[in-house]
């Protein structure tokens, strides 16, 4: 069979399209930020995940850590991200900003402003990590913050270690 003979018939996937409407997905609330899961790993064999973060003015994201297992990339979409590195430096990303965290990045982000509400979408391949805030939102859900130890435990149980002095 010749080239354009095995073009011609060759098979052509029949996987669906899927499409998350923009209020759509599964939201989780992260004590004052907001996760909207918008792909699980449920259409993607789990090699990647997706979601989009609101974080509050003056809000922290979670403690310092790095990701022994999977990688993740943040572009924000509105507001200023403030993202600190194992090299002691921060970044502040805006609008239309992209950031890179690879695997074994040391990294955490806040929102540094008083009054402005900041958003990103945020990648994690594979999606498994996902799993991390469904754990995050179950836990959170009585309203108690988490002391440092049980932080710990739970990022543990999904390649994230801790990275103290970031």
């Amino acid at each position: 069979m010749d080239e354009q003979t095995a073009l011609k018939t060759m098979a052509i996937p029949e996987r669906a399209l899927n499409f998350v409407p923009a209020k759509a997905g599964e939201i989780l609330q992260l004590g004052p930020i907001t996760c909207r899961t918008m792909e699980d790993g449920t259409n993607t064999d789990n090699r990647i995940g997706s979601a989009e973060f609101i974080i509050p003015p003056g809000t922290k994201g979670p403690p310092a850590h790095w990701h022994e297992m999977h990688d993740e990339t943040f572009l924000i979409t509105a507001g200023t991200i403030r993202f600190f590195g194992s090299d002691r430096k921060t970044a502040d990303a805006k609008a239309g900003d992209y950031v890179v965290v690879s695997t074994r990045a040391p990294h955490t982000f806040e929102n540094p402003s008083d009054t402005e509400e900041a958003r990103f979408f945020n990648t994690f391949t594979p999606a498994y990590y996902v799993n991390y805030f469904r754990l995050m939102h179950d836990m959170l859900k009585d309203g108690k913050p988490l002391d440092g130890d049980t932080m710990v435990e739970a990022m543990s149980r999904f390649a994230t270690l801790p990275a103290p002095g970031v």
